[in-house]
Formats: structure tokens, sequence, C-alpha cells
């Protein structure tokens, strides 16, 4: 055992004490027998720092700890002190929202409504999902819901399927598989449909949880029967039940699967690179159908630019030829609004085309 002071009785002869002893490094005056395990340096009792060995010098101990790994998950993510804040914050966001959009005033609902996938939210009828100047309703509309129990499903899925993975993946990896499962669903809904559907919700980020889930059964070897069983049960519902958009829920759950292999199989060598390659790739995509999509011919109306409701049952007349209303009145697929300026002129996104009517507020031909 070593003793806390060193003796004092040797003759002078070391390095700074006055004593056979050298002085601390720190504290010259101060002699000291005992030396940092590390670095040899002589160490008074108060500069003494316990070690798995012996004692450290302050010094040591700094440069130990800055060389020490910050700890990650199993696949790279941080580890948090709460394991479901993204999830929690998440669900906030959506019953905040349904709130909004649902039982406060109607001003809410019109405001909010312009970021559904189409339309407002239910409330009124609706055009193409995006454009040059919308391609945020891709992102909106995964928090717009249409009613209670639409919402509290996708809310319980969230909580069963959010924390797990997000204590696995890290916060920041579980928000782009979130964020590319929503994206993935509304893009494959605009691509099939050519935007002239009705389509909000998070359920095509929630399929995309349960695709990444699946994964991580098999990742971790675990019998993936209690997966594929409520992932066919959930599928059998969205093809069976004429008011839910399949296409969201396959879109993001084929896009949950490919991210969540590429975030749980990546090599560790390369884990960070491989990972943004697949988050980045799956965006990258994702704005390609959109683009596509968008440019896509649409049916034309008379007296007014490019219908962009591609299939709209009036394209084949035109909206001006169909019973002698105006562009856009009582369409299904519109969305507000044309004013139509002086007479004889319609006026939309600065061209100015022959049209019989004016001085009226038409929703806009989509």
């Amino acid at each position: 055992m070593l003793p806390d002071e060193p003796a004092r009785s040797q003759p002078d002869g070391g390095n700074g004490g006055h004593g056979g002893l050298p002085g601390c490094y720190r504290h010259p005056e101060r002699e000291t027998g005992i030396a940092c395990a590390r670095c040899g340096r002589p160490i008074c009792p108060e500069c003494m720092v316990n070690a798995s060995v012996g004692f450290h010098c302050p010094e040591c101990v700094r440069g130990g700890n800055q060389e020490v790994r910050r700890a990650t998950t199993r696949f790279g993510g941080q580890p948090a002190g709460d394991d479901a804040l993204v999830t929690k914050i998440l669900i906030g966001i959506n019953l905040v929202v349904f709130v909004l959009t649902q039982y406060v005033h109607p001003e809410w609902r019109l405001l909010l409504g312009m970021y559904s996938f189409t339309g407002n939210a239910s409330y009124a009828p609706a055009g193409v999902a995006t454009g040059p100047d919308e391609w945020y309703r891709l992102v909106t509309a995964v928090f717009v819901h249409n009613g209670p129990l639409h919402v509290i499903m996708n809310m319980i899925s969230l909580w069963v399927l959010g924390p797990q993975l997000e204590r696995v993946l890290g916060r920041l990896r579980f928000v782009a598989l979130y964020a590319v499962s929503g994206l993935a669903g509304n893009a494959l809904a605009y691509l099939v449909t050519g935007g002239n559907l009705y389509s909000v919700g998070a359920s095509g980020a929630i399929f995309g949880l349960l695709g990444a889930t699946a994964v991580l059964f098999r990742a971790n070897r675990l019998p993936l029967g209690p997966v594929v069983a409520l992932l066919v049960f959930n599928l059998v519902i969205s093809f069976s039940v004429p008011l839910i958009d399949w296409r969201a829920h396959v879109g993001g759950l084929v896009a949950g699967a490919v991210t969540g292999v590429g975030m749980m199989y990546a090599p560790r060598a390369h884990r960070n690179v491989v990972q943004t390659l697949t988050v980045a790739g799956m965006l990258v995509l994702v704005l390609v159908i959109v683009a596509v999509e968008d440019r896509a011919p649409r049916g034309v109306s008379r007296g007014a630019p490019a219908c962009r409701a591609r299939r709209c049952p009036q394209r084949a007349q035109g909206c001006a030829q169909l019973m002698g209303r105006a562009v856009g009145e009582g369409c299904l697929y519109a969305r507000p609004a044309v004013v139509l300026a002086q007479p004889g002129e319609w006026s939309h996104s600065g061209r100015r085309t022959s049209y019989p009517q004016a001085g009226r507020t038409f929703p806009q031909c989509g």
C-alpha cells in the first residue's frame, strides 16, 4: 500500500523538492514518492486521481476523457435519456393539427386545409396535390387527419412502433425514416392517381415504421411471424376499405423497408455513408416521381390553360362546354380560386384568355 504522505526525512536530491524525493510537477515545493501510472510525472496527494491501476495526473485524466469514444446504438445512433421523445413530439404535432382543423374556428380549417395532400382536409373540393409552388403538400399532408378514428388509430400505431425504432436507430435516423416513408407514400399516391385524390394522414409514415420493424426483427434474428401477420392484416384492410388510400400505405411500406435495410445492414466501417446515401436516394426518387407526374399532360378546358386534373371525367368536353358551366364551376377536382377580371377576360397566373363571363370568382379548374 502506498503512503498518502511521502516521507520527508531523506536528504535533498530530487527535482524541485527539498528532500530526497522529487517535487510534484504542479506543486514543486511538495515532495512526493508517487508518480502518474500513465506518464510518470510525480504527483502530490492533491493531484492524485484514482485509476484502475495506481494514480493518474490531472492532465492524463483530461486527455483520457477526450479519447473515450461517445457511446452509440447498434446502428450508429446516439443514446438518449428519453427513448420516445421524437415519437411523443410527432404525436403532439398530429393531435394539435387535428384539433385545430376539426374543432377550432373555421378559419383554422381553411388555413390548415391548404396543407393537406389535396383539398381542404375533406371540407371543400380540391384540385391537384402539388404543383411548382405546392410540393409542400407532400410533407404537410402527413400531419392532417380526417376524423377522430383516423387520428386515434394512427397515433396508437405510432406509439406502438415508434419508441423501439427510435431507441435502436437514434433520434436523427428515426426522423429520417419517418419523413422518407411519409413522403414516399404521398408520392406514390400522386403518381397513381394523378393528384385527383383526397389523401391525408400519417398512415404512409406509419407503414414505413412497420416495414422497418420487420427489417429490425430480421436483423436481430427474431421470429417474423407476428410482424408479418400484422402487416398482412393491415394490407388487407388497406385494399378492402374504399376510403383508405392503399397507395400511400404501400409506398410508405416499401420506402420504410428499403430505408431500414440501408440503416440496419450498413457495414460498420462505412455505416454513416451508406445510411446517408440510402436516405438521400429515397428523397431523390420521391422528387423524380413527383416531377415526372407533375409534367404529365392534362386535359384542356376551353378558355383556360391546360386543366391539371388529368383524370377529370369532364376533360373530354371541357368545363366550358359541359352544360354551359364556367371553368371549374362545380368541378369536384377544383381548388380555389380563379377571379374573372374584366368582361371578356379570364385572369390566371398573368394570362388573359377570351372568356364569356366576368366579375365572378370560381374555383380554379384543377
